[in-house]
């Protein structure tokens, strides 16, 4: 810890992580500020730089803020309540009866929790909160898909985006504010990492939705069999897999049964490439896999995806055939977007067959969809279709994303990049009246 300390004070350091407790709880890592070095000058430079194995300090509570509730797992849960004064003996009833209110029922006020008695209700709202992020801006596109702005504590804003289908609503949650990895072709990726999501921040995504749905049930009305939120991805801002415990304690909590019960195969973690957590991904989450892929080289990926520098194709997709549980039934998503000129050819179809060759995957083509100062321009519709009938006749499955909500710019990381310019803006014009 004397060794961290003294980096603190050395500028040219980024994120250093502390050594894990040895009792196995929760890793704490020390922030240090930002170095020159790890800014990147163009998108599409080749020495771009080496993705830090990190994770944020999540922002602490003022002193005096009551815990929140959500995002608790059953365990975490219990504990608190048997601090706060729960019998030990009723606390894991009392878990089962607070638990089916807030995740099944959606009732966020402790005195609507009527099967609990008043002096109980009243313990609670004295120790306990239930907060869920706050909904700033909503956009609905004329296909129906719904993007959400959130604020979370500190006033940090991330995006949410809801995509409604005939046969699913897939929902699609953040992980971080900001990112780390600067993938050039990610309008995300060019904003600095500020902090980690709680596990509460993650689960109030998925609820926050539901309430904008209406998804809710009602008690003693007719159950509805349809979901509208039947599918979460892991593919929002930030990559989940350098914040695992809140994202695997956030999982945890929407896969419950007895709250909002999605099955771990209606759940899909997106990562870039972050080998030594891949495994426990399977093990740890039991949710579907999807790799951040987007290239058939290391020279090429190393631009497009510099994490792969840490960690090259090699080493990733050896982690893909040894990761726990992968098969045909649950086969692994190799997420492509196709770029004009970078890694469209019938080239690069070819290898990416070769490379996949022995992993059950299936391969996701994405149209690049463009935003302001963005270095690369979408691949030609026929240049796609041609790519994906090379992938489709080697016995991959591989659908083309359609496009969604392209007339309120629901691509990951557009608004809040709007709203990161138009604070600075707001910053620059206060600063020249002072």
């Amino acid at each position: 810890w004397k060794r961290l300390a003294s980096a603190a004070s050395n500028k040219s350091t980024s994120l250093i992580k502390a050594p894990r407790q040895p009792t196995g709880a929760l890793l704490f890592y020390l922030r240090i500020p930002y170095s020159k070095a790890l800014t990147q000058t163009g998108p599409a430079m080749t020495n771009a730089p080496i993705t830090q194995d990190v994770l944020t300090i999540p922002r602490k509570a003022a002193e005096g803020d009551k815990p929140n509730l959500v995002g608790m797992t059953r365990d975490q849960m219990r504990y608190a309540l048997i601090a706060a004064g729960t019998p030990e003996k009723q606390a894991k009833m009392r878990v089962g009866q607070v638990w089916q209110w807030v995740y099944h029922w959606g009732v966020r006020d402790f005195d609507r929790m009527t099967n609990l008695a008043k002096d109980y209700r009243t313990l609670l709202a004295e120790n306990f909160v239930l907060e869920v992020p706050q909904v700033v801006t909503r956009q609905i596109s004329e296909d129906g898909t719904r993007k959400y702005l959130v604020r979370i504590n500190g006033g940090h804003e991330v995006e949410v985006v809801y995509i409604p289908e005939t046969d699913r609503g897939t929902l699609c949650i953040s992980s971080q504010v900001g990112c780390t990895l600067t993938c050039s072709f990610c309008h995300t990726g060019t904003q600095k990492l500020v902090r980690n999501l709680t596990a509460a921040e993650i689960v109030g995504q998925v609820m926050l939705a539901r309430d904008d749905l209406n998804e809710w049930p009602t008690p003693g009305a007719p159950k509805v069999e349809v979901r509208l939120v039947s599918n979460v991805v892991l593919m929002g801002m930030g990559e989940p897999l350098y914040n695992f415990e809140n994202v695997r304690d956030a999982m945890k909590v929407v896969m419950d049964n007895e709250g909002i019960a999605l099955g771990r195969r209606r759940i899909t973690l997106s990562t870039s490439g972050v080998v030594p957590e891949i495994a426990r991904t399977a093990t740890e989450i039991g949710c579907l896999l999807a790799i951040s892929f987007h290239a058939t080289t290391d020279a090429v990926r190393d631009v497009l995806v510099p994490i792969n520098k840490k960690w090259p194709l090699e080493e990733l997709l050896e982690a893909c055939r040894a990761y726990p549980g992968v098969s045909n039934s649950r086969r692994i998503t190799f997420e492509y977007v196709m770029l004009d000129g970078v890694n469209d050819t019938k080239e690069d179809a070819h290898r990416l067959v070769e490379l996949l060759r022995g992993i059950p995957a299936k391969v996701n083509l994405i149209p690049f969809n463009e935003w302001p100062g963005a270095p690369y321009k979408r691949s030609s519709g026929n240049r796609i279709h041609a790519f994906a009938d090379i992938l489709y006749h080697a016995g991959y499955a591989t659908p083309i994303r359609t496009p969604r909500g392209e007339d309120i710019m629901a691509a990951c990381g557009q608004l809040k990049s709007a709203t990161e310019k138009q604070r600075k803006s707001d910053q620059k014009v206060k600063s020249a009246t002072l």
